[in-house]
């Protein structure tokens, strides 16, 4: 999380927005091993939890249930050159969006499991645009068991959001117009965008 509190936005909406949104990220756990992070796709429940699935092997299955972690969702980001800027002394730096949320983690059984499992297929299977969804049912169940006992479902409680939308709040109005423009020719329109959208 920035430091400055004019990049933490208030609203909890835009964070559960982008978590629902992105739906993939990072879980940082400390392990006896040293510290560890893992990539997953996260599911919001909309209830004040985030679900997750790690691969049986990896380095955190075996020790995060019960243990407080931190998991990470990462926005659009992109470099902010001071060329962009009216003053010449300006320095470099960078715009994005991330949540952190921390909490403690379950594990979950092997109906949890499938409920993560499905609601993980449908809301991704929602956004391909091409060909008939695809379906847990469409696998036999004797190798999507052996597929299910490949993986652990995990849930972390949400105790704790730390939000930060890096959209150049710190500059006047034209000065991020300047910004924006500057993303847009160099291809980060989704930067550009949230900044107009966001911050006006």
């Amino acid at each position: 999380m920035h430091p400055s509190a004019q990049f933490r936005p208030a609203d909890r909406a835009m964070a559960e927005a982008l978590m629902e949104e992105v739906g993939f990220g990072m879980i940082f756990a400390a392990t006896p091993d040293g510290p560890r992070v893992a990539h997953t796709p996260l599911l919001w429940t909309g209830d004040g939890a985030v679900q997750f699935h790690l691969a049986r092997g990896n380095a955190l299955t075996r020790h995060i249930a019960g243990a407080t972690v931190l998991a990470v969702v990462n926005g659009p980001d992109a470099y902010v050159s001071p060329r962009w800027y009216e003053s010449s002394e300006q320095v470099p730096t960078w715009n994005y969006v991330s949540v952190e949320m921390e909490g403690r983690v379950r594990r979950m059984d092997d109906e949890g499991l499938t409920g993560l499992l499905e609601g993980l297929s449908a809301r991704n299977e929602a956004r391909v645009s091409q060909g008939e969804v695809w379906t847990m049912d469409k696998v036999s169940p004797g190798h999507l068991a052996k597929l299910k006992a490949a993986i652990v479902g995990f849930e972390l409680e949400v105790l704790a959001w730390r939000p930060t939308f890096k959209l150049s709040q710190n500059k006047p109005a034209d000065e991020r117009e300047r910004v924006a423009l500057g993303l847009e020719s160099e291809g980060s329109r989704a930067m550009a965008q949230l900044m107009r959208d966001l911050v006006g």
